[in-house]
């Protein structure tokens, strides 16, 4: 039996087959979930005309589709500690499908409500950070790998689900589109969900006894909540460019008179770029750390948002596009591998999902503000200077955390497990 303030854990690695089956089935969940807000996204021009409102009042719905994912996955992810992730993930698959359902019905407020609520905060807010939690405690050596891989969930959805849904709003309609992927949905997700998604092996440690009332913990120099304060407001400057392709660059290539098919393949190869790119900076977070690959992540993200300003003609946004998936793909899971190589694993249940809420409320920011941006002038290209400015935001704060971390180690901490739990 260990001393209390002593850590006594198995040096063998917790990894085995099943942890990758288990991030498999994580990244079919969210290929799926994913895809139920780029339905707007896809049909935000039809649906704008059809609710005879500003573009920005579509892209609201998006916007607070992310918020409600952000905050849905603070809220979920301590639902998921007490009542497991099968559970977690099938309440998620219903609220997406009900969600989109209910925008479908027609009218502004159907649509928010319905992204917002049902979609974000219930639907995706129970996929994303549970998942990306629950992956993470079935590994230990190539962690960040497996982070990458489910996070890709995103990007699969970009590539497999924009063409269909183009070609379904053109055929029958946005509304019909939008409820007829709610059903798949619930086909697709439910059954992964209930009858194959296993407990994570890996223990949660804790600070016990007299060393959790005497340990001052620091981490990079620093008190934990200040290195998390700076994490958060990193994510939310990072994601402010990064929306803008992701939401609004089918109606970028329209307002420059390319078909709205082409800009769907467009979407569709920026996020394919990102899905194989991923791996690569899943691999260099797990070499170098998640701190190193993130400011990296974000100096090629910046560089391609600004590339964008001076790309017209069709060929060109098509390279842009494919270089900017290849940069901007391993920002995300790098931050949830910098909180994992950061703090304890008992911590990773509020620490991720309070980040993921920073960087979506980004998202929402910056999908609506690219709108207003565009209402008020007219063409884009002041959002995507807006874009550049935030991004170099978001490089001083993680240049100030990793030159923090220069000639430190690790941060070490007295933790015990508690029950094996």
């Amino acid at each position: 039996m260990p001393d209390s303030g002593t850590v006594s854990l198995d040096s063998a690695s917790i990894e085995t087959r099943g942890s990758w089956i288990a991030a498999v089935l994580a990244l079919a969940i969210l290929a799926v979930g994913y895809g139920a807000p780029l339905v707007a996204v896809v049909g935000l021009e039809p649906i704008q005309r059809s609710l005879h409102s500003d573009r920005s009042v579509v892209a609201l719905a998006g916007a607070i589709a992310w918020v409600g994912t952000g905050v849905g996955g603070i809220l979920m992810g301590w639902v998921a500690e007490r009542i497991g992730i099968r559970a977690t993930t099938s309440i998620g698959a219903v609220a997406t499908a009900a969600g989109l359902a209910l925008a479908a019905a027609g009218g502004v407020w159907a649509l928010y409500i319905g992204h917002g609520l049902l979609i974000g905060l219930i639907g995706n807010g129970a996929l994303y950070a549970p998942l990306l939690v629950y992956v993470s405690r079935w590994f230990d050596r190539r962690r960040g790998t497996a982070l990458a891989l489910i996070s890709s969930g995103q990007y699969i959805a970009g590539i497999v689900w924009p063409t269909f849904f183009e070609w379904g709003i053109a055929r029958y309609g946005w509304q019909a589109t939008m409820a007829g992927f709610g059903a798949a949905t619930l086909l697709l997700i439910l059954p992964i969900s209930l009858f194959f998604l296993a407990a994570a092996p890996e223990p949660v440690v804790r600070p016990v006894g007299h060393a959790a009332a005497v340990q001052t913990p620091r981490v990079l120099g620093l008190a934990p909540n200040v290195v998390q304060a700076m994490l958060c407001l990193a994510s939310f400057l990072c994601c402010v460019p990064m929306s803008l392709p992701a939401t609004h660059l089918v109606a970028f290539c329209t307002d420059l008179g390319i078909a709205p098919q082409q800009g769907a393949a467009m979407l569709s190869v920026l996020l394919a770029c990102a899905f194989v790119s991923r791996q690569f900076w899943g691999w260099m977070g797990d070499r170098y750390g998640g701190l190193r690959a993130l400011f990296l992540g974000t100096v090629c993200m910046v560089l391609a948002i600004a590339a964008f300003t001076m790309t017209k003609n069709e060929a060109g946004l098509f390279a842009v596009s494919a270089a900017y998936g290849l940069g901007f793909a391993g920002i995300i899971p790098s931050y949830a591998l910098t909180v994992r190589d950061l703090f304890p694993s008992y911590e990773a249940s509020w620490r991720i999902p309070t980040l993921l809420f920073s960087a979506m409320t980004g998202m929402a920011f910056g999908s609506w503000f690219a709108g207003a941006l565009y209402d008020h002038f007219g063409y884009y290209a002041p959002a995507f200077g807006a874009g550049v400015l935030f991004g170099f935001g978001n490089l001083v704060v993680v240049g100030a955390l990793l030159l923090r971390q220069r000639g430190q180690g690790p941060g070490q901490r007295q933790l015990v497990l508690v029950n094996g739990d």
